[in-house]
C-alpha cells in the first residue's frame, strides 16, 4: 500500500510538471468518457432499466405478426375479451387505450390532461400497489358507465391537489363526466411505455360508449399479457394465433385471423426495433470515439516515455526493476484516467439531468420521446468506472511495453531515442493511423446524418407546414352533435381574420398519430368481411378549403364541396397510391368503391404524401367530405402571413367565442410535427458531436506526432538546411510521415464508412455513404484537419537556423 501511495504521489508530481500535456490528456479523456457515459445513460434508461412493474421479464405485449411502425393499438374490446377467456398460456391479459384527452375541473382548477382508459384487471396484472387509496379492480366493471372512478398520477396529485392525502373520495370532472378519486399511483409508476407519463387512469367501460365496446371493427386497445410459468413466448403466440383463426371463422365480417406474436412492451410497439437499433448503433460509434481518444493518449504517452528514456534508464541503473517502472507508468496513466473520467462523469451527469423529463430544449420537449426518465444510478456510475479503468489500461500499456523492451545502456549513452527506423512503421504510427481511420468514419457518419436531415426536410410531404397554424378542437365537452352550419360559420370566421389566406378542417393532421386503415370494398360487394376488402387506406375527413390551406395539390378532378351532402351521391378524393393500387393506369375519376357502408364516387385525385412517419412507403389515402360524415373531432388548418404567436391568439379568441366549452390547442404546424423530426434531429446532433470530437482527436494526434517528429529530428533538419536542402525536402522529412498516415488512414476510413452503410441505415434517413457530396466533404474535412494540425510543426521546421543549432550542439 505504501508503494502504491508513493507511486500516486510521484505520478501527480510528474503530471503537475507537464501542465500542457496533462491538460490535453484530461480534456481528451473527459470528452471521450463523458460522451460514452451520456450514451450509456440513455441506453440504460430506455433499454436496460426494467419497467416499474412486478416481474417485468414475464410481461409481453400482443402484436399482429406483420411488422407495423408506430401503431400501438392491437385489437377491439370484444376480441380482447375473447383472447382473455380462451387463452391457455397466459395467467392474465389486460388492455388499455392510451390516447385519452380531457379537461380536468376541480374546485377552481381547470387543467388539460391526458391519461389511460384501462380494463379492470390492468393494475392487478402489473402488480403495482397504490401510494394512497386503491386501484381500479375488475369487480368495479359491471357494464358501460358502471365505474366512475379515477386513479391520479403522482405528478397530477401534487400539481392539482397539492399532494393532499384527503383527495381520495373527492369528485372531479373529466370533460362532461364526474369521477370519484379512489387512489394515487406511486411516483415512479407510469404504465408500460417508457416515454409516456399519463396523468390519470379511468375504467375503459366509462370511456367508450356501449356501441364502441361491442364493435369488433375498431382497434382501441393495447393488449398486455403475463405468461404462465413454464410457457415460452413462441407457445403463447401459437395459442393466440389459433384463437385469432377461430375468431375469423366465427366473425368473418370483422376479424381477419392474422397471426399474433409477442414483443416486449415499452417502446411504442414495433418501433422498439428501430429504437434499439439506433441506440446500439450510436453507442457503438461512441465507443469508437473513446478508442480514438485512447489511441491518441497512448501515442502521446509513448512519445513522452521515449523522451524520459534517460531518466528511466538511470532509475534502472540505480536498482529499480523493470516491473517497478512499468507499475509507475501504469499508475500515472490510471491517475490521469481517473481524473479525466471523474470530470467526464460530472459533465455527463449534468447533461443527463437536462435530458430527464421536464428539462428539455424546445425542439425536444414537444416530441413523443420527451418524457423519458433518465437517472444517474448505480449502473451509470459502474459504467463510468469500467470505462475509466479500461481507458487507463489501454493507453497506459503502450509506454509500459516500450519501457519493458528498452535498452537502459543505450538510453544512457544516447539520451531520448526512438529505436524504430524511420522507414518502418512504429507503434505510434499504427496508433495515429487508427485515430485517423476512426475520425474519417465518424466524419463520414456525421455528414451522412446531415445529408439525411436535409433530404428529410426537403422530402415531398404532400402538404406545406410552413406559414400554417393548426387549431385542434375537442368536442368531448360539447352537448350533442356540432351542427354542420356551425362548423361552416367557424371556418368563415377564421377566414375573416386579417392575414388569413386559406382555412379548412380535417379530422387529423398528418404525423399526429391515431391513423388506421379503413377497409375498402369493390362495388357490388355484399359480404363485407375483412378478407373481402381490397384496400385499407388511411381516412381523413376534410372540409372545403383544406387542400388550399395545406397546399396539397389536386392532380385531377375537383375539391370537396359543401354541396356534397347526405342527400347527394357520396363522393371521395383519393391519393395517387390509392388510385394506382385500385385501378392501375385506368383514370380514377368516376370510379366507385364502398367504404364505411357507402358507395362513393371518386371526384378528385390528390398528390401522395407522408402521413404517419417520414420513412414510410407511399400509403393509400382517402379524403371524405365533412358534409357527408359524422364530426367527432376537428382540426382547423389556417394559412396566414402573420406571425405564429399573433395568429395563435386570434384563433383561440375567435374559436373560443363560438364554442366556449370545447378545449382548443393552437400551435404552428411545424411545431405539431416536432415528433416526426425528433429522431433524425437527435441522431444528426449526436453524430455531429461525435464527428467533432473525433476531428479534435485527429488534429491533436497529427499535431502531436508532427511536433514530436520535428523536435526529435531538429539536428538532422538543421544539417539538411545547412547543406542546401530545399524547403519541400525539409517539409517531407519533418511532417511527411503524419501526412502519409493521414492519406492512408483517410482512405481506409472512407472504405469502412461505405461498408458500414447498413449500420448507418438503422439511424439515418436514406443513409448513403456513397453520396458524392458526403465523400467530397469527408475528403476536404480530413485535408483541412491535416493542414491545420501540421502547419505549426511545418513552420517550425522551416524556421530552423542551422548555425545557431550547430553552435548549441
Amino acid at each position: 500500500m505504501n508503494d502504491l501511495l508513493l507511486d500516486i504521489r510521484y505520478a501527480l508530481r510528474v503530471l503537475w510538471k507537464s501542465p500542457a500535456f496533462t491538460l490535453v490528456a484530461l480534456v481528451t479523456l473527459m470528452l471521450g468518457i463523458g460522451a460514452n457515459v451520456i450514451v450509456f445513460g440513455v441506453v440504460n434508461a430506455v433499454l436496460l432499466h426494467p419497467l416499474d412493474v412486478s416481474d417485468s421479464q414475464n410481461l409481453y405485449q400482443l402484436r399482429f405478426k406483420p411488422w407495423t411502425s408506430g401503431k400501438l393499438l392491437t385489437t377491439s374490446y370484444p376480441a380482447f375479451e375473447d383472447y382473455r377467456q380462451r387463452s391457455t398460456t397466459f395467467s392474465d391479459i389486460a388492455g388499455f387505450y392510451g390516447y385519452s384527452q380531457a379537461t380536468l375541473r376541480w374546485d377552481k382548477a381547470v387543467l388539460s390532461v391526458s391519461g389511460y382508459a384501462v380494463t379492470g384487471n390492468y393494475f392487478d396484472l402489473l402488480g403495482v400497489q397504490p401510494q394512497i387509496g386503491r386501484f381500479i379492480r375488475a369487480a368495479d366493471e359491471r357494464g358501460p358507465h358502471s365505474a366512475p372512478y379515477v386513479v391520479l398520477s403522482d405528478s397530477l396529485w401534487r400539481r392539482a391537489f397539492n399532494g393532499d392525502p384527503g383527495v381520495v373520495g373527492t369528485t372531479v370532472q373529466l370533460n362532461k363526466q364526474q369521477f370519484t378519486v379512489i387512489g394515487v399511483a406511486p411516483a415512479r409508476f407510469h404504465g408500460t411505455e417508457q416515454f409516456v407519463w399519463p396523468h390519470y387512469w379511468i375504467p375503459i367501460v366509462n370511456y367508450f360508449e356501449r356501441d364502441y365496446l361491442e364493435d369488433r371493427t375498431g382497434r382501441p386497445l393495447v393488449v398486455l399479457g403475463r405468461l404462465k410459468p413454464g410457457v415460452t413466448p413462441e407457445q403463447a403466440a401459437e395459442n393466440l394465433s389459433a384463437i385469432a383463426a377461430q375468431l375469423a371463422k366465427e366473425y368473418p365480417k370483422t376479424d381477419t385471423g392474422v397471426p399474433l406474436r409477442l414483443i416486449r412492451p415499452g417502446l411504442y410497439g414495433d418501433n422498439g426495433d428501430v429504437i434499439r437499433g439506433s441506440l446500439y448503433s450510436v453507442a457503438g460509434l461512441a465507443v469508437l470515439v473513446l478508442v480514438a481518444a485512447c489511441a491518441n493518449l497512448a501515442s502521446l504517452f509513448a512519445a513522452r516515455a521515449a523522451d524520459r528514456s534517460r531518466e528511466l534508464a538511470v532509475r534502472v541503473a540505480l536498482g529499480a526493476g523493470r516491473w517497478r517502472l512499468v507499475r509507475q507508468l501504469l499508475t500515472e496513466a490510471m491517475v490521469l484516467s481517473m481524473l479525466g473520467g471523474g470530470a467526464g462523469l460530472v459533465i455527463a451527469s449534468l447533461l443527463l439531468g437536462m435530458l430527464n423529463r421536464g428539462s428539455l430544449p424546445s425542439f425536444i420537449a414537444q416530441s413523443p420521446y420527451s418524457h423519458l426518465a433518465v437517472r444517474v444510478d448505480v449502473g451509470v456510475y459502474l459504467a463510468a468506472l469500467i470505462l475509466t479503468l479500461a481507458s487507463g489500461l489501454l493507453f497506459g500499456m503502450i509506454p509500459a511495453r516500450t519501457v519493458w523492451q528498452s535498452n537502459p545502456l543505450q538510453a544512457m549513452k544516447s539520451g531520448p531515442v526512438d529505436s524504430t527506423p524511420l522507414r518502418r512503421l512504429a507503434l505510434r504510427d499504427l496508433l495515429l493511423g487508427t485515430q485517423i481511420i476512426i475520425c474519417t468514419l465518424l466524419v463520414m457518419a456525421s455528414l451522412v446524418a446531415v445529408r439525411g436531415m436535409v433530404r428529410m426536410l426537403h422530402a415531398p410531404l404532400g402538404f406545406d407546414p410552413q406559414d400554417a397554424m393548426v387549431a385542434e378542437m375537442d368536442w368531448g365537452e360539447v352537448e350533442g352533435n356540432i351542427p354542420l352550419e356551425k362548423t361552416k360559420a367557424m371556418i368563415d370566421a377564421v377566414r375573416s381574420i386579417p392575414g388569413v389566406t386559406a382555412a379548412g378542417t380535417t379530422s387529423k393532421v398528418p404525423f399526429t398519430g391515431g391513423l388506421r386503415g379503413v377497409p375498402v370494398y369493390p362495388p357490388g360487394t355484399t359480404d363485407f368481411s375483412l378478407n373481402n376488402s381490397v384496400l385499407a387506406p388511411y381516412r381523413f375527413t376534410i372540409s372545403p378549403g383544406y387542400f388550399e390551406a395545406a397546399r396539397t395539390r389536386l392532380i385531377s378532378g375537383r375539391d370537396v364541396s359543401w354541396r356534397d351532402t347526405a342527400q347527394t351521391p357520396y363522393v371521395a378524393i383519393v391519393n395517387e397510391t390509392f388510385a394506382q393500387k385500385m385501378w392501375g393506369d385506368t383514370p380514377a375519376i368516376g370510379q366507385r368503391f364502398i367504404i364505411l357502408g357507402h358507395l362513393r364516387e371518386v371526384v378528385g385525385v390528390a398528390e401522395n404524401g407522408k402521413y404517419h412517419e417520414m420513412q414510410e412507403s407511399p400509403e393509400p389515402v382517402v379524403y371524405l367530405p365533412l358534409s357527408q360524415s359524422n364530426q367527432w373531432h376537428a382540426t382547423f388548418v389556417v394559412r396566414s402571413y402573420r406571425a405564429p404567436n399573433e395568429m395563435a391568439l386570434e384563433l383561440e379568441r375567435i374559436l373560443s367565442a363560438m364554442e366556449p366549452y370545447a378545449p382548443i390547442t393552437v400551435q404552428s404546424w411545424p411545431d405539431a410535427m416536432v415528433g416526426a423530426l425528433f429522431a433524425p434531429r437527435v441522431v444528426t446532433l449526436a453524430l455531429g458531436v461525435m464527428g467533432l470530437l473525433a476531428a479534435m482527436l485527429a488534429v491533436t494526434g497529427i499535431f502531436g506526432m508532427a511536433a514530436y517528429n520535428v523536435s526529435r529530428r531538429m539536428k538532422e533538419l538543421g544539417i539538411r538546411m545547412a547543406l542546401g536542402a530545399r524547403a519541400k525536402h525539409v517539409l517531407s522529412a519533418a511532417v511527411g510521415r503524419p501526412v502519409v498516415l493521414l492519406v492512408g488512414g483517410s482512405l481506409v476510413g472512407l472504405l469502412f464508412a461505405i461498408f458500414a452503410s447498413r449500420l448507418l441505415e438503422q439511424i439515418v434517413y436514406q443513409a448513403n455513404p456513397r453520396d458524392p457530396v458526403v465523400v467530397v466533404g469527408a475528403v476536404l474535412t480530413m485535408a483541412v484537419l491535416g493542414v491545420a494540425a501540421s502547419a505549426i510543426p511545418a513552420l517550425r521546421a522551416l524556421a530552423v537556423d542551422p548555425s545557431k543549432l550547430l553552435r548549441e550542439e
